[in-house]
């Protein structure tokens, strides 16, 4: 019997939306936060999940995205800082299972790594796939 989360998505831009998109079409109950209400536009025609507009490092609103009860979240914005305090705040005060940062700054994904908080860089997953090109 397969095992359907509840993830919280912060940021509803193309790789946002794409999470939300795919994880709604497996079953998980999905809420996506953004500030902007026209970025919800990314989300297709069979999203099951939630919109909520919102800033998230307000935890007012990831209260009220269900926070409480999330397996995940996934800080996806384009903003390092903002997907950091998303992701402390997340971590820290609602001790949500697992938490993973988007950073644009490979310089910052160590500390990221220090307070406990996974990352994906995609400067660094595109400089590797570069390089393996060369090798």
């Amino acid at each position: 019997m397969p095992h359907f989360k509840h993830i919280v998505i912060v940021g509803c831009g193309r790789l946002g939306g794409a999470l939300a998109n795919h994880l709604s079409s497996e079953g998980h109950n999905v809420v996506v936060i953004d500030r902007r209400d026209g970025a919800f536009d990314k989300l297709g025609p069979d999203f099951s999940g939630f919109r909520l507009i919102g800033d998230a490092i307000e935890p007012h609103t990831l209260k009220e995205a269900g926070i409480q009860k999330a397996d995940c979240l996934f800080a996806t914005t384009t903003g390092d800082n903002t997907n950091l305090m998303v992701a402390q705040v997340a971590k820290e005060i609602f001790n949500v299972k697992r938490v993973v940062a988007r950073v644009f700054d490979p310089a910052r994904e160590m500390l990221y790594k220090e307070l406990g908080i996974e990352t994906i860089s995609p400067v660094k997953l595109s400089a590797d796939a570069f390089l393996r090109l060369v090798e």
